[in-house]
């Protein structure tokens, strides 16, 4: 099966700023697929290149099987990082909208928008204004208009950001129902967690260039494993266990806690067979898998000073 999306050697440059430099990767048709990285490390240009909005440098690049967004715009939608909605208009009108210029007839547009609005609660603010609503609110409306039409790819920029934590999990599940219909859903963010939750797989950005391409799991097991033990065990007998590159003292924790760093391929076990061997104080333990974020730190350099 063809990709969804493919980028070959994908490069914008502005005068001297290399801008985005060289970046490949393929999304699976019926993925959700992570892009993601700190602000300025390329993102939101290279969707700009995908969505035929900027003119790429150099590379090329795949669209639903086209090389243009333009010749497939209907089966797309596109909710840029930048918000905007006609305040005075009501969120069915606003997707009614919408959805006709992608070519969806008003009473479809009108049915789909106030079931979507339904299932995201938000029946009762149909036809209040869209001032009236909510920073939450309104942003699950925009993300509404940017579907209506039942697009086959949806490109998500920054679609968390300036949300509370019940807002995002809302959208969050916006997200997997888009998916379980069968869209193909690349979404960018600086929030690993999001990333965590939903993707299968993703991409990693760093300074314009591709730092990372692969599964969650394959992305946390470049980061090291930690294993915590409490007690009163001097910190240089635990640097001395088996795997350990790094000891952190927790301040203030009570029994005293220290925080082991282990090599990449060590195991915990290990670690602490050889502390129970040695007769060291361990009064409690606990092997802790690195997150997302510890290997987006390692995998991109962004915690070198």
């Amino acid at each position: 099966m063809s990709p969804a999306l493919a980028l070959e050697g994908l490069s914008k440059r502005y005068g001297a700023l290399d801008a985005v430099r060289d970046v490949s990767f393929e999304v699976r048709p019926g993925e959700i697929f992570g892009f993601l990285g700190p602000n300025g490390a390329g993102k939101t240009t290279t969707l700009r290149m995908v969505l035929d909005l900027v003119q790429p440098t150099s590379g090329r690049l795949s669209i639903l099987g086209r090389e243009s967004a333009s010749a497939v715009r209907n089966r797309i939608g596109f909710l840029p990082e930048e918000r905007g909605l006609y305040r005075r208009m009501t969120p069915i009108d606003a997707i009614v909208f919408f959805a006709g210029l992608k070519g969806v007839r008003p009473a479809v547009a009108r049915k789909r928008g106030l079931d979507m609005l339904e299932a995201q609660g938000l029946a009762a603010a149909a036809t209040r204004p869209m001032k009236a609503l909510s920073k939450g609110m309104a942003q699950k409306v925009q993300l509404i208009c940017a579907v209506a039409h039942a697009p086959e790819l949806v490109i998500l920029d920054e679609p968390f950001s300036g949300l509370d934590p019940v807002n995002q999990q809302g959208l969050e599940q916006l997200i997997r129902d888009l998916a379980a219909r069968g869209a193909t859903v690349v979404f960018s963010t600086h929030v690993m967690a999001h990333a965590e939750r939903l993707c299968e797989r993703l991409v990693l950005m760093a300074r314009g260039r591709k730092a990372f391409e692969g599964t969650v799991a394959q992305a946390r097991a470049e980061a090291p494993r930690a294993l915590i033990l409490d007690g009163a065990i001097p910190p240089e007998a635990a640097a001395a266990l088996p795997g350990v590159t790094g000891v952190q003292s927790a301040p203030g924790a009570e029994p005293p806690r220290l925080i082991l760093t282990l090599a990449k391929g060590a195991r915990p076990a290990d670690a602490l067979r050889a502390a129970f061997a040695q007769g060291l104080d361990v009064q409690g333990f606990e092997a802790r898998e690195p997150s997302l974020h510890d290997a987006f730190i390692i995998l991109t350099g962004e915690g070198r000073a």
